[in-house]
């Protein structure tokens, strides 16, 4: 099997995958038809309306990302799974329940955007430490952006699909199987074979375990240079649901076939993100610094594309360097955090990347009604510009970093002036800490 694929040999992760594959598709089809659902039905075309619900189901993860990390870190990942997977397919029976009644108002669509985004703050940091039960240590960036890859390829599929099925069978069914979607994950995380699961450390029940958590991201900073920059370009940058139906409804005034369609091309990049991401066998801080940049580039171009089509073409690019920084990220933090307090971190890694989105999505829809759609996406360009740009200035005089302009592919590099020697005292410190966190757990 290539190296690409690697992780798919391990039999936890191949049911782990295809469950995740099935359920994805759900999410995604869901998204769109959410929001069109607000966009088109529940309101005269208010992207302050899609901001809000877009807002609402992210709100979670800012208030309750700590207390969701310890909770991931104290008690037994499947279970957990189970019990947030079967709560997230009870809310989209429900809600397609009440859309095919014809009951649906707009407060329904903020309560299930609330509602849904509470199971997903206590599913996000389980689901993504739990990937570390099912292959070994070395595989686990592999695996990492195997999954991101599962969920980009969803992301190809589920846009195009939900845009022709809420054309064709209504939005109402659309929710429905959403929610059916998530029995895959339920069934394969029941097949499992359990003595195959890899044992990591399970924090004991402590007073002060949300202050450990927020102490030991801020003893590394590089960990708090990757959650500025994430968390800037996510608030600001990563509306697409939201900057996609303004622009094809409103400055391309097309249907939701064409929404979908969006979706689907932005997958497209995002898909080769995270197949490149899984052949990588160590992630820097320079690759997540420098996918931030081409990222705000892109979404430059793409604001300013003239016709539908055009702006199709420039979405690869956008969703490649998206997915590029986020499946860096998410495989840096896992792969350089001890496996007790993996989930307050990926918890906290959460809570300023997904939490972000609420404070950002409102502002975004703002400037994308008052002003336009292109703006509102030229604004998280520069965002994202500015923040990658700072991290990187800030890395060069803190770090030695060394930064080289190319006239050819790469065309930008990153470097320290001392490779081997940074990457050993990168180890040898971590290994250090490591060490420090396990002895000093009761």
């Amino acid at each position: 099997m290539s190296r690409t694929f690697a992780s798919l040999g391990f039999y936890n992760y191949r049911l782990w995958f295809a469950g995740a594959i099935v359920s994805n598709v759900g999410t995604w089809m869901q998204r769109v038809a959410q929001d069109w659902v607000v966009l088109t039905v529940l309101t005269e075309d208010s992207g302050v309306a899609v901001g809000v619900v877009t807002a609402l189901q992210f709100l979670p993860f800012l208030v309750l990302g700590p207390f969701a990390g310890v909770v991931a870190d104290r008690f037994a990942p499947r279970r957990l799974l189970v019990v947030t997977q079967a709560a997230a397919a009870f809310l989209g029976v429900s809600l397609g329940a009440i859309v095919l009644l014809g009951q649906i108002e707009l407060w329904h669509m903020y309560a299930f955007a609330l509602a849904l985004g509470v199971v997903a703050a206590f599913d996000m940091p389980v689901r993504q430490t739990f990937v570390s039960a099912l292959v070994p240590q070395e595989s686990l960036p592999n695996a990492v952006g195997l999954n991101s890859a599962s969920f980009n390829a969803a992301r190809l599929i589920g846009p195009a699909v939900a845009g022709f099925a809420v054309a064709g069978i209504g939005s109402g069914w659309v929710f429905i199987i959403n929610g059916l979607t998530y029995v895959a994950t339920i069934v394969a995380l029941a097949l499992m074979r359990t003595r195959e699961l890899n044992p990591f450390k399970r924090a004991r029940r402590s007073p002060g375990q949300i202050r450990e958590g927020f102490r030991y991201v801020r003893g590394r900073p590089e960990l708090v240079v990757l959650m500025i920059v994430v968390s800037t370009v996510a608030m600001l940058g990563l509306n697409f649901q939201l900057t996609s139906a303004m622009m094809a409804r409103i400055e391309f005034g097309r249907g939701a076939e064409e929404y979908g369609l969006i979706g689907s091309v932005l997958a497209i990049g995002s898909l080769s993100g995270a197949l490149l991401a899984a052949r990588r066998t160590e992630i820097r801080l320079r690759l997540i610094l420098g996918a931030a940049l081409l990222f705000g580039l892109s979404s430059g171009v793409m604001a300013a594309m003239p016709t539908y089509p055009l702006y199709l073409i420039s979405c690869t690019v956008v969703g490649f360097s998206a997915l590029t920084m986020l499946t860096s990220a998410n495989a840096f933090i896992q792969t350089t955090t001890p496996s007790h307090m993996r989930g307050r971190v990926m918890a906290l890694y959460s809570m300023v990347v997904m939490g972000s989105t609420p404070i950002g999505s409102p502002i975004i829809g703002w400037v994308g009604e008052h002003v336009s759609p292109r703006w509102a996406i030229g604004a998280g360009a520069i965002a994202s510009i500015v923040v990658a740009w700072g991290a990187i200035m800030w890395s060069i005089r803190h770090w030695n970093l060394e930064v080289t302009y190319h006239r050819h592919r790469p065309l930008l590099e990153f470097r320290y002036p001392d490779e081997r020697r940074t990457r050993e005292d990168a180890l040898v410190r971590l290994r250090a800490q490591q060490i420090v966190d396990v002895t000093s757990q009761p």
